[in-house]
């Protein structure tokens, strides 16, 4: 899996994985763009879904472009609830400390 090749994989894999989430959600960055959370106004357990794996970008080595701009505001919106914040792990804190 990507997760797998992000953690465990030589460094092509890493970076196969790296390049694959940074494009997909590059093309998706219209999506997040729609809506003040995804697809909605309201938060919802789709962005419960999300926001775990948007976490670990930075942890994994994945930068997001200038176009991904959606996204990085989508994640801003997300990472600072209180609710987010209080349910990290130490060891998820840690990842973006």
């Amino acid at each position: 899996s990507l997760l797998d090749d992000l953690q465990h994989g030589g460094e092509k894999k890493r970076a196969r994985a790296r390049r694959f989430f940074r494009e997909t959600l590059t093309a998706s960055a219209e999506v997040f763009a729609a809506k003040r959370f995804f697809l909605s106004d309201e938060f919802s357990l789709v962005d419960c879904t999300i926001a775990p794996i948007l976490w670990r970008l930075e942890h994994f080595g994945i930068e997001l472009p200038a176009a991904a701009a959606p996204v990085k505001a989508y994640m801003e919106r997300v990472f600072s609830k209180e609710s987010f914040v209080a349910s990290l792990s130490e060891a998820e804190a840690e990842m973006r400390a």
